[in-house]
């Protein structure tokens, strides 16, 4: 199974447009609100962190370049090629490593853990954004990278912060100018059910170690000049040891 021609276009229509500038896309926070929260609730759990750490959905790699002054070895994965453009313009360096990644096709995965072996898993605000039938796919293709020993950090907003989107996208005055683009490419989130992810994860063979409550911070304000920060869940899950 693959993702939809028309899902992958909305995504490089998406991101052929948005600005190279950091902070341009609604949720390209800074690192310091954003990874650099996540890293301390899920480096304890790993059984091993010196596996390849995988930044599902990665984008345009800002959490992606932080991860990879933290850890050996990082590579950002994400369905467009736009998205990795940028990516790679941001990283003369080559701090991390990208790659081109269907997540919901099951022999693309099945190469790539075939290529890193077992890894660690990063995926913040990804899999509302994915279509349906895509979820539990993509969740498999988590199972799949971290294998016996990897583990996976997941964040996503959660049922709570659909009201406050859809305030948002039904002022009067129109969505926020960062969130607009989401909603005119056509990939507006969708909403996940709270107690949906951890069973896409049971569904896969893992088991959810720790899960907490968290905000997602953006990068956008009210029209009062108050950031925009969305309830999420975070949910750490792997094999048994």
């Amino acid at each position: 199974m693959s993702v939809t021609s028309g899902y992958r276009s909305a995504w490089e229509g998406f991101w052929r447009e948005a600005p190279d500038e950091p902070g341009a896309v609604f949720w390209d926070a800074d690192p310091a609100v954003t990874a650099a929260v996540h890293v301390p609730l899920f480096e304890p759990h790993l059984t091993d962190p010196g596996l390849p750490l995988v930044d599902l959905g990665c984008g345009n790699g800002t959490q992606t370049r932080f991860l990879a002054e933290r850890f050996p070895q990082v590579l950002g994965a994400d369905i467009s090629e736009a998205a990795l453009d940028h990516a790679r313009h941001a990283d003369p360096a080559g701090q991390a490593g990208y790659r081109l990644l269907d997540a919901a096709e099951k022999s693309e995965v099945e190469a790539l853990h075939a290529e890193l072996g077992d890894a660690n898993v990063y995926m913040r605000g990804v899999l509302h954004q994915c279509e349906p039938d895509d979820r539990q796919p993509v969740i498999d293709a988590i199972a799949t990278l971290v294998g016996s020993r990897g583990r996976v950090f997941l964040v996503e907003l959660s049922e709570a912060a659909r009201p406050v989107l859809g305030g948002l996208a039904q002022s009067p005055s129109g969505p926020p100018p960062k969130l607009a683009p989401i909603f005119r490419h056509g990939i507006a989130p969708g909403e996940v059910a709270d107690a949906a992810v951890p069973e896409y994860l049971r569904s896969a063979g893992l088991t959810v170690l720790a899960s907490g409550e968290l905000p997602l911070t953006t990068v956008e304000f009210t029209a009062d000049g108050e950031r925009i920060v969305l309830p999420s869940k975070w949910l750490l899950a792997g094999r048994p040891s």
